[in-house]
């Protein structure tokens, strides 16, 4: 097959197809921001939230490795290669989201949210791949960081929503605020709507006859992706391999962060617990909701920066300090007492959160196969549910144990791993590609 650029795609077309991504984001959002509250007002303790965020890392290693491996044997004249697995996954998303604010129980909401994940998985695995497949070497630093634009600006918009509507929308419906239900309603919206927009702005180019042919000619049956998988593992770069490390420990301390944040806001300036003082507790999932919604301005903010130093110096090089900054913040965090003086900690995670969403894509994108983006894009989320999925099973057990059931100890926990995540960027080996060395992906491109 000839070498060949891919054609260049301008600022705006590279945001277009990148808008869906925004509404994926708010979803993911208010899981991160939402949940765990939730799960507390519904009467979960906390060492139970561990094993209830267990649908995220669990649904993330079946169905995206799958979907990738799925949408590379895919092609649809009219809806294209990865589009048709978008709107799959927007529309059982945005289902959910208009269902969850109704549980009246902590297993229904940990089961609809096992439905919600596996929705928001099926929509954000091609996403990784629809960059690669679009986008030359040069351009693909932009494209993988309007990815993290859109994380930190859908997820701003999540957690801005956990302080604004609390403020405007009182009462309780069930178990839950009212505010709650807004909060899902409009990321139903945001969900499908935004899904919408990239599938009507950006075209897919067909494949070839040649291509075309090869892609009728690929295993069916129910075990054919399975077996796709297995294959891809077994021919992995040794690239990816280094990236796994640096996600074991990256996406553990992540983990650890998210379930336990709001509470140890609670604690260190509020001193509060959902059992103690309900109200108090309230009040700091509020406030939380305006310094996560702080440090997801700072990503969307810094995103493109990122692109622009990544393409300038070196990818691992940016990806390692920004770690480092992200390690200082967890370190710190939990130790104010001024809830002012959080937005100036979680600083340093917001552009780590933009890296972490972009940067390491361009760490393997240049040593994997191009009729395999798929596969490989879902095996690299493998590389980040497995810490979960670690997380989700052993961190109830270590936070009861050894951190005093603190959740400020957990998020101190998770800096410290963040610093072992920074150590293991060291380790990657890369290499330096062109666009000359870029093939046209087989049936993607503008």
């Amino acid at each position: 097959m000839l070498h060949t650029t891919k054609p260049k795609l301008t600022f705006w077309q590279i945001i277009n197809m990148n808008v869906g991504f925004f509404g994926i984001q708010y979803s993911f959002g208010l899981q991160q921001n939402a949940v765990t509250p939730i799960y507390d007002m519904l009467g979960a303790s906390p060492d139970q939230i561990p094993l209830l965020h267990l649908a995220g890392p669990v649904t993330g290693l079946l169905v995206q490795p799958i979907i990738g491996a799925l949408s590379d044997k895919t092609w649809h004249p009219k809806w294209g290669r990865r589009k048709p697995y978008f709107l799959i996954g927007a529309l059982l998303c945005s289902i959910c989201l208009l269902i969850y604010p109704f549980s009246s129980s902590l297993w229904m909401a940990a089961g609809l949210l096992w439905v919600l994940d596996a929705g928001n998985n099926t929509a954000m695995e091609p996403y990784r791949a629809f960059i690669a497949d679009k986008l030359d070497s040069e351009q693909q630093p932009t494209g993988f960081q309007a990815q993290s634009f859109f994380t930190g600006f859908g997820q701003t918009l999540a957690a801005l929503s956990l302080f604004i509507f609390p403020l405007i929308i009182v009462g309780k419906t069930g178990s839950l605020p009212n505010w709650v239900y807004a909060s899902f309603f409009l990321g139903a919206i945001c969900s499908i709507g935004s899904i919408l927009w990239s599938v009507k702005t950006t075209p897919e180019i067909p494949p070839t006859p040649k291509e075309l042919e090869e892609i009728r000619k690929a295993e069916k049956g129910i075990l054919a992706p399975f077996r796709e998988i297995i294959s891809a593992i077994g021919e992995m770069p040794k690239v990816m391999w280094q990236l796994a490390l640096v996600y074991l420990f990256q996406w553990y301390a992540l983990f650890c962060y998210w379930q336990n944040s709001s509470k140890s806001v609670a604690l260190s300036v509020w001193h509060a617990t959902p059992s103690s003082q309900p109200e108090l507790y309230e009040k700091a999932v509020s406030w939380y909701g305006l310094v996560s919604t702080w440090y997801n301005i700072v990503t969307f903010l810094t995103a493109f920066g990122l692109a622009y130093l990544a393409k300038k110096y070196n990818p691992k090089l940016v990806h390692l300090v920004c770690l480092i900054l992200a390690a200082a913040c967890f370190l710190i965090f939990p130790q104010i007492e001024n809830k002012y003086l959080l937005f100036v900690a979680i600083t340093g995670f917001g552009v780590g959160w933009a890296s972490m969403m972009g940067i390491p894509y361009l760490l393997v994108v240049s040593a994997i196969p191009k009729e395999r983006y798929g596969v490989y894009m879902g095996i690299i989320n493998m590389m980040i549910v497995i810490p979960m999925i670690f997380q989700s099973i052993s961190f109830g057990y270590i936070l009861k144990n050894f951190l005093g059931n603190d959740p400020r100890n957990a998020i101190t926990f998770a800096g410290v791993l963040l610093i072992f995540a920074a150590v293991a960027v060291l380790f990657i080996k890369t290499k330096k590609t062109t666009s000359d060395d870029i093939i046209l992906p087989s049936g993607i491109g503008h």
